[in-house]
């Protein structure tokens, strides 16, 4: 069974940084996708940042509202993912959550045979 378990989030003041760790487990091999999605207070969820790995490569997904301020990294020996976020914005404030699979997407916000976190609350102050 797949599991993840998100943290790292907390409380900052606009213009800080935080860095999320997902830590995975129940993966076989380093053929699967990971990524953080976020959903705010009122909104849907939405897809920040994707890894996706395809027969040997990767690539790597920003959604244009977290661009240059956030990074997506991978370690596939400890299966973990980091989000590094910087020069935070109070719209960022959201419950994050981390999902892997055999498959994600940022863009549409699915995860194919995966799972999810539980989330990780990040609230920024003005």
């Amino acid at each position: 069974e797949v599991q993840l378990v998100e943290s790292g989030g907390g409380l900052v003041q606009a213009g800080g940084s935080l860095r999320l760790s997902c830590a995975a487990s129940g993966f076989t091999g380093d053929n699967y996708d990971i990524g953080w999605f976020r959903r705010a207070p009122g909104k849907g969820r939405e897809g920040v940042a994707c890894i996706n790995r395809r027969r040997g490569s990767t690539s790597t997904y920003y959604a244009d509202s977290v661009k240059g301020r956030f990074t997506i990294s991978g370690d596939n020996a400890k299966k973990t993912v980091h989000l590094q976020m910087s020069s935070l914005k109070p719209e960022d404030t959201a419950v994050y959550y981390c999902a892997a699979g055999e498959s994600i997407s940022c863009p549409v916000v699915s995860v194919l045979h995966g799972s999810w976190g539980q989330g990780t609350q990040v609230t920024v102050s003005s």
